[in-house]
């Protein structure tokens, strides 16, 4: 009993298991790693964690540092107030409005004080510029109800002080325009478009799967609203670091990759989810990488959907993108759409889940190479009678075609018919 348990012992120090003796061990001995040259040896090196250039969330994780040039944000005061945070904007929202107050109140003030208002302001037959203004704090309130029209009857403007008229329209005129910005401001960045594509969805991952015996990398879009989204178009960015011939570095180089944009599939009738497909062809950049190329490479996938707001016809932008690690080979999404009793529900529950299935570990160009080689056995199949029970797997088509020769070598000496077909088939497959 006690051999085997030193042979089982050693048979789980071999395998890598931890045997169970060290249960016995102190935690912090429990918990410590303890690597061998085996599990060196058999761990695949883990990929660093990489930045992303584009966050999930759509925000560009950019940031601009060492502007000299800042008078340019003056410039356009709007969008700068527009493009700031609520918390500032709360802040500078009233900030203009109180200084702006506190300012025409002043004014006010000083010309009570320079007609001697605030001195006689208790005097029978004395006329005031404003009634019942006997302090820097009425002149106050007297300048936030000239600005907001609210009028409470009890301090008013008398006929015979020009210099009040004149203030009192000047005032009028830029309160009017400090509203207009103000609210304008406010009420931009509370219908912002870009509120609107919370509600777009993107899947969680991108997958790579066989699509008409063609490569395709694939991911899922959504919009959770039942306004659509008009004139709804969507493209695709590869963002990765690049070196010229020349030995130029271009660090996040952006690279174009088609879903559509020839064809007029990029352009979405976005109803329900709908699964974008950019077919690896020739023009792709994924066009030679294998899968085991595409787990070395450090890329990332930016998507764009772009339309106009149905229920404010502005144009809102969606965006998400897609690590290396976050695109799957070999799978594929699974449906969320169900007809029921004369209406059509999508399952969201299900919207970013995947399954399995079989694909080749190939790059496209090999696949690609592959079919083309299984059509031409295809027609040549007819001229040989013996291989037209045969299977025609494009993954295979090289042992296709080894097997004709074979069987030619074999029937070298048969009859002159069968020699004039085996000779006419091996012209038609050396043509080009």
């Amino acid at each position: 009993m006690a051999g085997d348990s030193r042979v089982q012992m050693d048979q789980d120090m071999e395998i890598g298991v931890t045997p169970r003796e060290v249960k016995k061990l102190p935690k912090h001995l429990r918990e410590a790693q303890i690597s061998t040259e085996r599990t060196h040896l058999i761990a695949e090196p883990a990929k660093k964690v990489r930045q992303r250039y584009v966050q999930k969330d759509g925000k560009c994780n950019v940031h601009h540092g060492n502007v000299q040039e800042t008078y340019r944000y003056l410039s356009d005061l709007f969008t700068t107030l527009v493009d700031l945070r609520w918390r500032f904007s709360f802040l500078i929202f009233t900030l203009v409005y109180v200084v702006n107050w506190l300012f025409f109140g002043l004014l006010w003030w000083l010309i009570a004080l320079i007609r001697g208002d605030l001195l006689h302001a208790d005097e029978e037959g004395w006329t005031p510029c404003v009634e019942n203004l006997n302090s820097f704090v009425s002149a106050f309130l007297f300048s936030i109800e000239t600005e907001t029209t609210i009028g409470y009857g009890y301090r008013v403007i008398t006929e015979k002080c020009p210099e009040g008229i004149v203030l009192l329209l000047v005032q009028a005129i830029l309160g009017s325009i400090v509203n207009a910005m103000m609210v304008g401001c406010m009420f931009v960045k509370i219908s912002q478009p870009k509120n609107r594509a919370e509600t777009l969805m993107f899947s969680h991952k991108a997958v790579i799967s066989v699509r008409d015996n063609k490569l395709c990398l694939m991911f899922r879009v959504g919009d959770l609203r039942n306004s659509h989204i008009v004139e709804a178009s969507i493209r695709a960015k590869l963002i990765r670091s690049q070196q010229t011939k020349e030995g130029e570095f271009i660090p996040l180089n952006q690279t174009d990759i088609n879903i559509g944009f020839d064809t007029g599939d990029d352009r979405l009738f976005l109803v329900s989810p709908l699964i974008i497909s950019h077919e690896i062809n020739e023009k792709s950049p994924f066009w030679e990488m294998s899968q085991a190329q595409i787990e070395k490479e450090e890329f990332e996938i930016v998507v764009i959907l772009e339309g106009m707001v149905e229920a404010t016809g502005m144009t809102c932008q969606a965006r998400s993108s897609y690590l290396d690690t976050e695109v799957l080979w070999g799978y594929r999404f699974t449906p969320v759409l169900s007809l029921e009793k004369g209406f059509y529900e999508v399952d969201y529950n299900s919207f970013h889940d995947i399954y399995e299935t079989n694909t080749p570990s190939c790059s496209a160009k090999e696949l690609a190479a592959s079919l083309r080689e299984g059509q031409l056995f295809s027609q040549l199949s007819p001229l040989t009678p013996d291989t037209k029970n045969l299977p025609l797997n494009p993954l295979s088509s090289p042992q296709l075609l080894s097997e004709p020769q074979n069987k030619k070598e074999e029937g070298e000496g048969e009859e002159g018919e069968r020699g004039e077909t085996n000779g006419s088939a091996a012209t038609f497959g050396n043509q080009p």
